[in-house]
């Protein structure tokens, strides 16, 4: 795979970060309303160890994964590419039961700036199981 599909994860994983990244100000948002502010050096440790942050751990772990593919010097394999795709894609959209699918939900009908980021995200996918173009 060449430096087009590395573009292409780290396209991915640009858009998944921004969506993360609201996801966690409206979670830390959420936690800050029952137990008060929270200090932003001691967000990091909530986001590993309490529950409330869980549930964005699947997401976390997924970006690292495919950060450490774009960042290997390795070429990429094909599988490893679709692997990544197909993993955002059941993560986001799938609909799988589990808390998960119901908080992110909850935070789509709170967010529009998440539905954007949601929608940004759902261009990369969708780009990624388009057919290729024929060659001329």
């Amino acid at each position: 795979m060449g430096s087009h599909d590395r573009e292409r994860l780290r396209d991915l994983s640009t858009r998944l970060v921004r969506l993360h990244r609201l996801l966690l100000d409206r979670e830390r948002g959420l936690y800050e309303d029952r137990h008060g502010a929270i200090p932003s050096r001691e967000l990091f440790g909530l986001v590993l160890n309490d529950e409330q942050f869980a549930w964005l751990r699947s997401l976390s772990m997924l970006i690292a994964q495919i950060d450490e593919v774009v960042d290997a010097d390795e070429a990429i394999a094909p599988e490893t590419m679709r692997s990544a795709f197909r993993e955002a894609h059941r993560l986001l959209k799938s609909g799988e039961p589990g808390e998960f699918r119901d908080r992110y939900h909850a935070a789509l009908q709170d967010s529009p700036d998440i539905v954007m980021a949601h929608a940004d995200v759902s261009r990369v996918l969708r780009s990624a199981s388009d057919p290729p173009a024929p060659a001329l």
